[in-house]
């Protein structure tokens, strides 16, 4: 069984959305510390961190966008454990829109990652500005399509300078979790990958980051 790795790892400091602050990673409880309560040659270490649930890659709930919307602790199971993967490939598209999904069928009951080679600029101020995204009528064919989640190598699943956020509006209303700052997606065959992306079950919380994996 081979897992490819969707998710980038969290660092100190990090920027992952412009305007919103870099994970503070602390030690809490020292190696050190810890020895003068353990035997000989044992010890431990405990440490923290404060980050907005923007960080890396995040998963988006319907609550984050509806307020009678799923939060975390809510999201149902079968959208997020082992589900079927449909790749979309959009490489260096600046948009993506319903044509270039292809046929619904494919999509049905998926978790539709969309590449865009987007990813590539992670960790560069390119990242930040200029992403690729998905339109309106690409989230009403997703919606009809009945797909399970979507999620994308890129900065942000809307135009951010579109105020109406139509993609985040329509899928979280319509119960679809929505998935961002994926990578690696070139590694996946288009079809029969199943992913895992799950966060844990914080009441009252709209976003938090996942670990996503591929099971090829």
């Amino acid at each position: 069984m081979t897992f490819v790795e969707l998710s980038h790892p969290i660092t100190d400091g990090m920027v992952t959305y412009p305007g919103l602050p870099g994970p503070a990673i602390r030690e809490h409880t020292s190696r050190a510390a810890s020895t003068a309560h353990l035997a000989d040659g044992v010890s431990f270490a405990i440490h923290g961190i404060d980050m907005v649930a923007n960080t890396g890659t995040y998963l988006d709930t319907p609550y984050h966008y509806h307020q009678d919307g799923a939060d975390l602790a809510a999201l149902p199971p079968e959208r997020l454990v082992d589900v079927p993967i449909a790749v979309v490939r959009a490489v260096d598209a600046p948009s993506v829109g319903a044509a270039l999904l292809g046929d619904p069928g494919r999509l049905w009951g998926h978790a539709v990652l969309v590449e865009t080679g987007w990813s590539r600029r992670w960790g560069t101020p390119g990242y930040l500005t200029g992403s690729p995204y998905l339109t309106g009528d690409a989230a009403r064919a997703l919606i009809d399509a009945n797909v399970a989640l979507v999620g994308i190598d890129a900065l942000n699943i809307d135009d951010v300078t579109d105020p109406a956020r139509p993609v985040h509006n329509g899928l979280l209303g319509a119960g679809i979790p929505i998935v961002e700052h994926l990578t690696n997606l070139a590694a996946l065959p288009d079809d029969g990958a199943r992913l895992t992306a799950v966060p844990p079950p914080v009441r009252g919380m709209a976003t938090f980051p996942i670990r996503a994996l591929a099971r090829l």
